[in-house]
Order: C-alpha cells, then structure tokens, then sequence
C-alpha cells in the first residue's frame, strides 16, 4: 500500500513537472537558455568594413565558449587551478599574459578542439579587433 502512494505522488509530481517548465520556454515553446549557451546575433552591415565593433565580434565568433560558463572557459578555469593560478584567468578577457601574436595565431588557426576562426568566420580586421579586445585594449 505504501509503495502505490508513493508511486502515485512520483506520478502527480511529474504531471506537474511540464506545467511549471512551460514558464522557462520561450516563443513556440523552445526552452530559453541561459545567454553563455546562445550564440549573438552577427552584427548588420559589411563584415569587411574597418572599425567595427570588437567586442560584438568576440561574443557572436568566441563567445558562446569563451564567455563565462562557456566550454572554452570550463577547460581553461580547470587548466588555470591546475598551475595554481587564480580562476577568474578561464576567462581570456582577464588574462594579463597573452600576447597579441599568440592571440592572433590561436583566432586564426585553431588550438585543440577551438576550430580557426580565420578566414570565413572573421575577416582580418575582426581578427585585429578581437586581439584587441581580448587583451583590453578595446574595450
């Protein structure tokens, strides 16, 4: 008797379990992410023209892994406690010990499991753009 009321509550619970997720969906039902899981919109306008926005560039071609809670962040957070150094550098926007030639080269060229980001992805002035940015000289 005892296993059937418990069996039933665990059924009414996971009957409700859907009308209190419907809050956490947006438009048609598609769940709403948290913004590190969603890529940013391409900016508007001619991705060849010189002097656009740095940071736009970084959150919509790096973001989605490179923003905090990003995968990318996730791996360099753990890599950064492993040589004692503080958390907060997982982040490259705080790192104090990237060069602008190193960036450049990972950006262009891929590193690990980073795909390049040259070429089709970001022209090269998105790629000046986003060194800048990532070393705090854009802000």
């Amino acid at each position: 008797m005892i296993r059937l009321t418990v069996m039933t509550a665990a059924l009414l619970a996971a009957l409700a379990a859907p009308a209190q997720a419907k809050d956490a969906e947006g438009p048609g039902g598609v769940p709403v992410f948290p913004p590190y899981q969603v890529r940013t919109a391409q900016q508007a306008g001619d991705r060849l023209a010189t002097g656009r926005d740095a940071k736009a560039a970084f959150e919509h071609a790096c973001g989605y892994c490179h923003l905090p809670g990003g995968m990318g962040s996730n791996l360099l957070t753990k890599q950064m406690l492993m040589m004692k150094r503080p958390p907060s550098d997982g982040v490259l926007t705080n790192r104090k010990d990237l060069s602008a030639a190193y960036v450049k080269a990972v950006v262009r060229n891929g590193k690990g499991a980073m795909p390049p980001k040259g070429g089709a992805t970001l022209s090269d002035d998105e790629i000046k753009g986003v060194v800048d940015y990532v070393l705090g000289k854009v802000k």
